[in-house]
């Protein structure tokens, strides 16, 4: 009578089995700037062109599934707790007393 939850049981939740909906609104939100970023802009050198589609690029990669991760978006905001938390560990274990004597 032991049940065993599968491991891709959260995928059930996600949009396509790999987003959120704030990841999908993300990248649309980029998709949506780099158009309108197309249409006002010239095209007439490779600088325009490379700074017309750099939001759809940057929203892209930041909702790209990673190991581990749910997507680099995820992995961004864990680092940045991480390395904003306090990181000070109080020994509580057996021999709490045997270093303070």
């Amino acid at each position: 009578m032991n049940y065993l939850i599968p491991a891709n049981a959260n995928r059930g939740k996600l949009i396509l089995g790999y987003f959120r909906g704030i990841d999908l609104a993300i990248f649309l939100i980029g998709i949506a700037i780099t158009f309108i970023l197309m249409m006002v802009l010239e095209m007439s050198s490779t600088w325009m062109a490379i700074i017309s589609i750099l939001p759809a690029l940057i929203c892209g990669f930041l909702v790209i599934p990673i190991p581990y991760y749910h997507n680099i978006l995820v992995f961004l905001g864990e680092m940045r707790n991480y390395y904003k938390s306090i990181r000070i560990y109080h020994w509580k274990g057996w021999c709490y007393k045997d270093g303070n004597k």
